[in-house]
């Protein structure tokens, strides 16, 4: 009886925490789009989140802890809108085309917050730097939802280990112009992304054919293998 009666307490207490949490999450989210990353700090978090400066500190470390979060969840989103409306679809520039567009549709109300974040993109060391160390996790799920996309087409095995690499580059630089465009809906991104993905289409079929592949299998080990050495192959 006293074991149900401490599981009780203990469920409360959980829920309680996660509430703080989440409120904490989505306080910090709300003021580095309104007013900056930079600026924004711990306290101001924890005041506009009515806790305690402690407790934002017990559940985030730092505010890259929170942005840290933040990536995760829109991983999540990401792969969950992917998978949705994959269904049916079979066409390789049809997936491609679900795999960008919705990754710019979850990040369309934070335009102005990844500007701010994409400073720490040349700065390996810098824990939300997109390329460095700190990052990894939320890479490879990335990387992960550009391989289910192009799951169940006709490729070839190498280009299967490399398209998800080279989706995942161009769906950062379209972010990068996302951050910038300042046109309704950012619909010149949008259709900058379609062009882009056109013209990959349009090659991978051209070097998939029995004539030209054969010339363009060494190229293509040859960047697999650039890809090894840098480490990023093997994230995923």
């Amino acid at each position: 009886m006293f074991n149900v009666g401490a599981d009780v307490i203990g469920t409360a207490k959980k829920g309680a925490g996660e509430k703080t949490k989440a409120a904490i999450f989505e306080t910090a989210l709300e003021l580095f789009r309104r007013g900056g990353f930079e600026v924004t700090t711990m306290r101001d978090i924890a005041r506009s989140a009515k806790v305690a400066t402690g407790a934002a500190y017990y559940y985030f470390p730092s505010k890259e802890a929170i942005v840290a979060a933040y990536y995760d969840q829109v991983q999540v989103l990401h792969a969950e809108k992917v998978r949705l409306e994959l269904g049916g679809k079979a066409g390789l520039r049809e997936r491609l085309g679900v795999a960008m567009h919705s990754k710019l549709e979850i990040l369309k109300d934070d335009r102005k917050f990844l500007g701010a974040l994409f400073r720490y993109t040349g700065d390996p060391d810098h824990p939300l730097s997109v390329f460095g160390k700190g990052t990894q996790a939320q890479r490879s799920q990335s990387v992960a939802i550009f391989q289910e996309a192009i799951a169940g087409t006709d490729l070839s095995e190498a280009l299967r280990q490399l398209l998800p690499w080279v989706l995942w580059l161009a769906h950062l630089g379209m972010i990068l112009v996302f951050i910038y465009d300042e046109t309704e809906g950012q619909q010149r991104t949008h259709r900058l992304a379609d062009g882009i993905l056109d013209l990959l289409t349009q090659f991978i079929v051209l070097t998939s054919s029995a004539l030209v592949r054969p010339f363009v299998q060494p190229w293509q080990t040859k960047i697999l293998g650039m890809l090894r050495e840098a480490g990023w192959t093997g994230e995923t």
